[in-house]
């Protein structure tokens, strides 16, 4: 039976001018992974990611970590949404209650539950997205043999579409998960004759014990 182990990127820059650039904890965070998922044993994994610099780094890194050759095979299906074109698209006063990185964590799960309820079909849409991520799964699972693992290193929206759509869960419930996934944890996939399955979610135990300062949502 194979298994896909979906990893979030590492930390990526949030108060930097450019976002998408790992930090130094990101770094860190993608070879504590990689190191990770070398323990488990892997079989002779295949390495996807998206085409984003901090989702290509975290997959470069984690392979050194984990020892494995090559480069990850990048498709843009696994990308994030563009978390600052949402905020401009569904606006909301800024919660004064709320400062700094919370304030804008309640700005987009606002922006994300109206994403969601949103009847837009373009290609600017949830649905969209959501088909993209769905496609980029099915194509893996379908090209993976029965002894074989993938890893695809992605990002928290597609990871929050992807489970809420194997739970199945309800709008409020994706964007809970998106607001509580972890940099570098790992999702579980087991793809079986029923289909896919949900075996693991946000698993960071790795960052566990002395490590327990590597653990960020943002």
């Amino acid at each position: 039976m194979p298994v896909i182990h979906l990893v979030r990127h590492g930390q990526a820059s949030f108060h930097a001018e450019t976002y998408d650039v790992l930090s130094d904890l990101g770094r860190e965070q993608a070879r504590v992974v990689g190191a990770e998922l070398a323990r488990r044993g892997l079989r002779d994994p295949v390495v996807h990611c998206g085409t984003l610099d901090r989702q290509r780094d975290t997959a470069e890194l984690l392979m050194a970590a984990a020892g494995l050759d090559g480069r990850p095979h990048a498709d843009p299906r696994w990308n994030e949404y563009d978390h600052l074109a949402l905020l401009d698209r569904y606006p909301t006063p800024w919660p004064a209650e709320e400062p700094g990185s919370r304030g804008v964590q309640v700005l987009l799960d606002h922006a994300l539950g109206a994403w969601i309820h949103d009847a837009d079909t373009g290609p600017n849409g949830w649905r969209a997205f959501t088909d993209g991520a769905a496609a980029a799964l099915a194509g893996l699972t379908a090209a993976l043999g029965s002894g074989r693992d993938a890893v695809v290193v992605t990002s928290g929206g597609v990871l929050a579409a992807l489970c809420g759509a194997l739970l199945p869960a309800p709008p409020a419930g994706i964007v809970a998960l998106n607001r509580v996934t972890v940099n570098a944890a790992i999702t579980t996939l087991a793809v079986g004759r029923s289909g896919t399955s949900l075996l693991t979610f946000n698993d960071h135990a790795h960052f566990a014990g002395d490590l327990r300062a590597l653990v960020t949502y943002r």
